[in-house]
Order: C-alpha cells, then structure tokens, then sequence
C-alpha cells in the first residue's frame, strides 16, 4: 500500500502483506465510524478493508492491519459498496465463496475481532459476487450470486432464521457482471444487457443497454440518467430516458479505440475512463459528448518497462492510478492533474504536469448519488 500525500512529499512506501492469498476487494470507511479512534481531529480519515481468498476480511490503518475478521467457510469475495445502516450502528457486509452473507460491525475491540460477527445469511447456493446498499434504505443490502440471483436482505431484522431476512428475490439472464444500487432502483449488467429493477416491487422496469455478444463492465451515471457499458474494442454510452420507451435500446455513442474487451470503467459527472488488457493505455472521454479528450499510457518505455495491458485502474477526482502486466513484472503509475494549467485532446509529449486529464470543475466522485 502507498500513501498518495507521503509518496508525493519523497515518504516511505510501506509494503502491507498479511493476505497470503489474492485479494478480491478494496473499499474505503470512515475512520470514525470503527473503533481504532474517537479523535474528532481525525474524522476526515478514512480506513482501508480489503477481503481475501485467504478467507479473511483485514482492516488497514498507519501502514499495518488493525483487525482481522475470519468467518467464511472459503474465500471472501465481495464486500458492500457502504456500510449498512444509519446512526451509530453500522455495519459491513461481505459475500462469500460459501454462499454466504455476513455482517460485521467494525466498533468492535480486539486485534482478531471476535466480536465482530454480527450476523451470517444463508439462501443463495452459489458464490455471492456483487453487493450494493438500497440508496432509499440504508439497512436494505441487495447481493448477487454467480448464477445471477438476486436477494434484497433487511439487515435489522432481528430472527434465529437468518434466511428470513431475506425480504425479496429476482434473477436476470446471463453471467453476472455488475450491479449498482440507486434510490429505489437496481441496476444489474448481466450476460449481453443492463436491467433496471424496482427494489420495492422486485420487477424489471426498463432494459438500459443491449450489447452482443456480452458486456465485460459497466457503470451508471443516476443524476444524468446515463450508464455506460463495456464492449469488445469500445465502450458505450447510454440515455437511460431515452430507452425507456423501446424494447431495443440503442447507445447514444460508441467509445472505440481499445484493441481488447473494456474491463476497466470509471464514470462521473465529467468524464468517463477506458481501459482494456489488450491496450498499454486509457482514454479519458466527455460524459456529456462522448468526445475522447485524452489517452495516457500506462507503461514507462524510458524505464525500461515492457508492460502490455492495463490490469487496474483507481480514480478520485483529478487523481489516477493504473496498473498494467508485461512478462515479467508489473508497474503501477500515479498521475496527478489537480495542478494542470490547459487542456490537451491527445497525449502530450511535454509532460503530464503541463495538461488536463479533464475539466477544471471541483466536485465529489459520489455525485450525490449512491454510484
């Protein structure tokens, strides 16, 4: 793990390896909302959770893990894009190769956690791959397995059935790819489309994406009513209002310039990023137009490095960071273009520091929305 600020002021890099196996997911809480500190100074902090093959759950703080959770009976695939609930209780939700839900509270005390099991439920019978918490209720967690299931569970029932907590099901055709919740709606990329579904009613009401043979990524968009889909060599971009009155969607815009499928998709209220592990590059796109605006690579050639694909990728406002694979090593690049002075339409040859990755506007990457 690397602190962005220290990194960039010549600090240390600290190496955190407790996993001994891959890990599968990342998310970001509020300091304040565990027990590591109660200090008013330090709310605008946040704490690092990864879940791992290994069957654990880790918190990370300082450079070093502060809790371990274990409780699933095999790897910890997934965990909640938030923690669930409102006021002082909150809690994390994981999915597991177990088919299991389980619900953490992250203010217990103790180095291994003991306490911090909360509550496990049973009722899917695949792995469980995705998660997101109901923008209209914040107790309510939507999850889905990887035979495409879906299950609504409200997390502050209280019963010794745990699969009665289940309070609503659905299934969408095709492999799972990934889904997002917003105010009552659920948006699901599943197989070659994106469906919406009622959370209230749990029926399907509206088709936002159609793409063949099959979609590899996905993101949304709520406050423009825009989602964009992850093809084979280009990326899409959808009008949610627009398709909502026909049976065979078409894009608004087709994203091309990848020699690969797009796994990789970031989109917020100014632009949307690209990215394949067939290309050593991503391209940066309007989200209003659709028009590309800019294209970075994510290989060093002068260092030396022979990377191929782009692997990863993390965005915060004016800040990324990618990571791509070669034969014999990988290479992680961190770009920062809040200091840019004018904005280029192509790579520029004089220096990353002297261009705008995008626009100039000062805003949160959560857009106000539960994306």
């Amino acid at each position: 793990m690397i602190n962005i600020d220290s990194f960039l002021s010549g600090g240390p890099v600290c190496a955190m390896s407790d996993h001994n196996a891959r890990i599968t997911c990342m998310r970001l809480v509020p300091l304040n909302e565990t027990s590591l500190v109660r200090s008013e100074m330090l709310r605008e902090e946040n704490v690092l959770v990864t879940s791992s093959s290994d069957h654990s759950i880790r918190l990370w703080w300082k450079g070093a893990c502060q809790r371990c959770f274990r409780g699933h009976n095999g790897g910890v695939s997934t965990l909640s894009d938030k923690l669930l609930g409102d006021g002082g209780a909150k809690v994390l939700a994981s999915g597991g190769e177990d088919g299991t839900v389980r619900l953490w509270s992250l203010s217990s005390s103790g180095k291994r956690g003991q306490q911090a099991l909360k509550a496990t439920l049973y009722g899917h019978q695949k792995p469980v791959t995705f998660m997101s918490v109901a923008g209209h209720k914040p107790s309510l967690l939507v999850t889905m397995s990887k035979d495409s299931k879906v299950r609504v569970w409200d997390t502050t029932t209280s019963s010794t059935i745990r699969s009665s907590c289940c309070v609503g099901m659905t299934s969408v055709p095709g492999a799972p790819v990934d889904m997002k919740c917003h105010e009552a709606l659920l948006y699901v990329a599943a197989g070659s489309s994106v469906v919406v579904v009622d959370l209230r009613t749990m029926q399907k009401v509206n088709t936002a994406a159609i793409y063949q043979p099959k979609l590899y990524s996905f993101a949304i968009m709520p406050s423009k009513s825009l989602v964009s889909t992850g093809g084979f060599g280009k990326a899409m971009l959808w009008d949610i209002r627009r398709n909502q009155e026909t049976s065979k969607p078409e894009p608004v815009t087709e994203l091309d310039g990848h020699m690969g499928p797009v796994t990789l998709l970031h989109m917020d209220p100014y632009k949307i990023v690209t990215g394949s592990t067939g290309d050593n590059f991503v391209n940066a796109w309007e989200t209003d137009t659709g028009t590309k605006t800019n294209s970075l690579l994510c290989n060093r050639p002068e260092l030396g490095s022979t990377s191929i694909g782009c692997s990863a990728m993390a965005i915060n406002a004016c800040r990324i960071v990618t990571a791509c694979y070669g034969e014999n090593q990988g290479l992680v690049c961190f770009r920062d273009f809040s200091s840019a002075t004018r904005p280029i339409l192509e790579y520029d040859d004089e220096g990353d520091d002297v261009s705008k990755f995008w626009g100039t506007q000062s805003y949160s990457d959560s857009d106000g929305s539960d994306e």
